[in-house]
C-alpha cells in the first residue's frame, strides 16, 4: 500500500507553494491523489452505513476545485447499483482545504459472509494534476462485519496455535499444532470466553471482545493467564514452573463475527514468583468455531 498522511500533504504543500497569494499557480506543483491505493473497509448492517474513500492534494487554494471520479470496470468485483452506490461521481476541495473524500454506501444484503467485494476509482483531472509516483486510482475493496453475539465463541473450536508448533509439549508425541477445545460464555465477567484447555490439558485461559467500534472488533487476552507449567513444556524449571500469558503489545488481535474466528497474538513469559524471568516470545494463534456436525467429524476422521 501506497500511502500519504495528510501531516506529510501538508509539509509538501507548505514547500510546493503551489497557490500564491496571488493566486498563480506554480507549474507541476499541484498534484492531487487518493490517500490510500488500496484500503479494505468493513460493510455493517446499518441501512444508513456509509465510508469515505479519502482524497488528498499537496496544496490548499483559495478557490474551491471540483474533480469527477470515474468508476473502472476492469478489475471490479462489485457492481455499482447492485453492492454500492457513490453519493456523487464529482467531488469537491473546498477553499483553503488539502482534501476531501468520495462516500459510498455498500449494500449489506448483498454481501455473503465470506465476501470480499472490490472496485476501481479514477480521478477525472488535467493531466497536470496527476502525480506519477502515486497515480490517479484506487482499489476499494468490502468485507462484511456480522453483528456481535458472544455465543458465537462458544462451543467447539479448532486451535491452530504457533506457539504449539515451537512447543509442543513433552507427551505431544505427534507435534500437533491444532487442538479441538470447546469454550463456554463466562458468567462473571462482561463479554469473555472461557478456553477450556486452551494449549495444554488442565489449563483454562480467558480472552475478552471489545465491539465498542464494530469497524476494529477487537480481543484481548487478560495478563498472568496460566498457560502450563514449564516442566511439561520445556522439560525443566526456569523460573517458578508457570508459563504465563497475555495479549502481545506489538500486534493486533482482533475477531470476524461473520467467519467465526479469532486471531490473537500471545505473548508468553515466566516469572519467580514476583519478579520477571524472560519471554518466551510472541506467537500467532487461530481459534476457529466449529459445529457440532464438525467437531464430531474432526474427532472421528482426524483423530483430534
Amino acid at each position: 500500500m501506497r500511502r500519504i498522511s495528510l501531516y506529510v500533504l501538508i509539509l509538501l504543500g507548505a514547500f510546493f507553494t503551489a497557490c500564491q497569494e496571488d493566486n498563480i499557480k506554480v507549474a507541476d506543483r499541484e498534484y492531487i491523489i487518493f490517500q490510500d491505493t488500496l484500503s479494505f473497509r468493513p460493510v455493517l448492517s446499518d441501512e444508513n452505513y456509509s465510508f469515505s474513500v479519502p482524497i488528498a492534494s499537496t496544496v490548499a487554494c483559495d478557490y474551491d476545485r471540483t474533480i469527477a471520479v470515474e468508476i473502472i470496470d476492469e478489475g471490479s468485483n462489485a457492481v455499482e447499483g447492485r453492492d454500492y452506490r457513490l453519493e456523487s461521481n464529482t467531488v469537491t476541495i473546498p477553499a483553503g482545504e488539502y482534501g476531501t473524500s468520495v462516500t459510498v454506501y455498500p449494500q449489506y444484503d448483498r454481501f455473503e459472509d465470506d465476501d470480499t467485494l472490490s472496485f476501481n476509482l479514477k480521478l477525472v483531472m488535467p493531466d497536470q494534476l496527476r502525480w506519477d509516483l502515486y497515480g490517479d486510482e484506487t482499489t476499494v475493496s468490502m468485507y462484511k462485519v456480522c453483528p456481535f453475539s458472544l455465543d458465537t465463541f462458544s462451543g467447539w473450536c479448532v486451535v491452530t496455535s504457533l506457539f504449539l508448533y515451537t512447543y509442543p509439549g513433552l507427551d505431544n508425541a505427534d507435534q500437533s499444532y491444532q487442538r479441538l477445545i470447546k469454550t463456554s460464555v463466562d458468567p462473571a465477567e462482561e463479554n469473555t470466553v472461557i478456553l477450556h484447555d486452551w494449549l495444554f490439558d488442565g489449563y483454562d485461559v480467558k480472552i475478552k471482545f471489545d465491539n465498542s467500534d464494530p469497524e476494529n472488533p477487537l480481543v484481548t487476552m487478560p495478563e498472568d493467564q496460566l498457560i502450563s507449567d514449564e516442566q511439561f513444556v520445556f522439560g525443566q524449571v526456569n523460573g517458578d514452573n508457570r508459563i504465563l500469558g497475555m495479549t502481545s503489545p506489538s500486534y493486533l488481535s482482533y475477531f470476524n463475527s461473520c467467519q467465526s474466528f479469532v486471531a490473537l497474538w500471545l505473548r508468553a513469559y515466566v516469572y519467580d514468583k514476583s519478579t520477571l524471568i524472560g519471554y518466551v516470545g510472541d506467537f500467532y494463534n487461530v481459534m476457529e468455531w466449529v459445529s457440532d456436525e464438525e467437531a464430531d467429524r474432526l474427532q472421528k476422521e482426524e483423530g483430534m
